[in-house]
């Protein structure tokens, strides 16, 4: 069905119709569905379409026909395949642990390698950009000006001041100068779009830690986790991993944190019983944090759950102590362990279903109690996605979008004074 992969393709991404040893392997998994439905009632995608095909268990179904020869590669199975958002909510709620997303992995990247899915020469060339994080970086200068300057207006970019020229690594050193923390020692994943374009989240992110008493490394040399490539079924991961294990192993620290789910998520692929990927509100939600104090104000916090955080990594979800540090009046959004839409790459693959998904979960904000209103979660895909609402039509109010670090974000004041928080 699928011809040979290149040498430097990983092994997770390997073709479903691979021989002997590897191909008597995908058969096991793609076999180990149960038939049981539970997937369904959880699946965004069966849930706006109600077609079975468009649902973990449907597709399972599409990919093992082919696989065992029963069924010649179809055009139904890469259109359905390319529809997956990839949330992994099938993953929580199958009882026979299926590895959905390593299948689904391995899928994208045969229908790609076989020609049956295109991807998009834009999205390719960013795939290729960000492989090269300095070029990347230098890219998108001017939009991380024009965001500091507050002139970029986008559907997707929310508001924000990024540092222009100073990086995540150098204001981590400096800070580390400044604040000498003496508690756990970590080594942050700064992320390719996050430090390139949300450099803000970053700074924030180093900023807690180091008011909690927590030293901060963020190697130089570290590269993209691989998710964009993931994603979009590209080849190249296995080097990209390679990179990131090199950069992070040269340091003695306990874990690396990471302050986007979907980041850790790819990163924890590569790092299989090296250092420990924790996220980092699951990391901060271990220590006697620094609360934040705040006036009494009409202010409330909705609380969405990244899919790659719950149903990814496990986690579940954001913990209420590290939520109750921020001093603000929170609750978890409806539906907050549903999709958004966001899927990575998916809203700029499938923008129209994307929204179908956003307009659900948005809903909400329209009646939301408070003023202001603020959507906070942990990864910047999603926030982009919660953004793009109110671009799109579907929230009609006035509303704030917050990654979680930034709730507990002493400010830009904690960079030239010195810290007395304690472990």
């Amino acid at each position: 069905m699928n011809p040979t992969l290149p040498p430097d393709a990983p092994d997770t991404t390997a073709p479903l119709s691979s021989t002997g040893q590897q191909q008597a392997a995908v058969r096991d998994l793609l076999t180990s569905c149960v038939h049981c439905g539970l997937c369904l009632e959880v699946c965004p995608t069966y849930q706006l379409s109600g077609d079975e095909n468009n649902s973990p268990r449907g597709r399972l179904r599409l990919w093992r026909e082919e696989a065992e020869g029963r069924l010649a590669a179809d055009a139904w199975t890469a259109q359905y395949t390319e529809e997956c958002v990839g949330c992994l909510a099938c993953e929580s709620a199958c009882p026979a642990n299926v590895p959905y997303g390593e299948i689904l992995e391995q899928t994208r990247h045969a229908h790609v390698h076989g020609h049956r899915s295109q991807v998009p020469l834009s999205l390719r060339m960013i795939a290729q950009l960000v492989r090269c994080p300095r070029l990347f970086q230098a890219a998108l200068l001017p939009a991380r000006w024009l965001r500091s300057l507050g002139w970029w207006r986008h559907r997707q970019v929310f508001p924000g001041q990024p540092a222009v020229l100073e990086s995540t690594a150098n204001y981590a050193r400096r800070l580390m100068t400044i604040h000498r923390p003496t508690g756990p020692r970590v080594a942050l994943l700064t992320g390719c779009l996050m430090e390139a374009l949300f450099r803000e989240i970053n700074f924030a992110t180093v900023r807690v830690l180091i008011e909690n008493n927590v030293q901060v490394i963020v190697p130089d040399d570290q590269g993209c986790c691989g998710a964009f490539q993931e994603h979009l079924g590209l080849d190249g991961i296995e080097a990209m991993r390679e990179r990131n294990r090199t950069a992070f192993s040269a340091n003695e620290v306990e874990a690396v944190v990471c302050n986007s789910s979907g980041c850790g998520l790819a990163l924890s692929k590569g790092m299989t019983g090296q250092i420990p990927i924790r996220d980092v509100t699951s990391f901060l939600g271990e220590l006697n944090l620094v609360t934040r104090l705040r006036s009494t104000n009409e202010t409330r916090v909705y609380v969405d759950l990244p899919c790659h955080l719950v149903h990814g990594q496990k986690q579940p979800g954001i913990p209420d102590r590290v939520l109750d540090a921020t001093g603000y009046r929170w609750e978890l959004a409806p539906m907050a362990r549903d999709c958004c839409g966001s899927g990575g790459t998916y809203h700029l693959q499938k923008p129209e279903t994307s929204r179908d998904m956003l307009a659900r979960k948005s809903a909400f904000l329209n009646t939301a109690a408070g003023d202001p209103v603020i959507l906070a979660t942990s990864n910047h895909v999603c926030l982009m996605q919660w953004h793009s609402a109110g671009h799109a039509g579907l929230v009609t109010r006035p509303y704030q979008v917050r990654h979680v670090i930034q709730l507990l974000d002493p400010g830009e004041d904690f960079t030239i004074r010195r810290s007395s928080a304690t472990v």
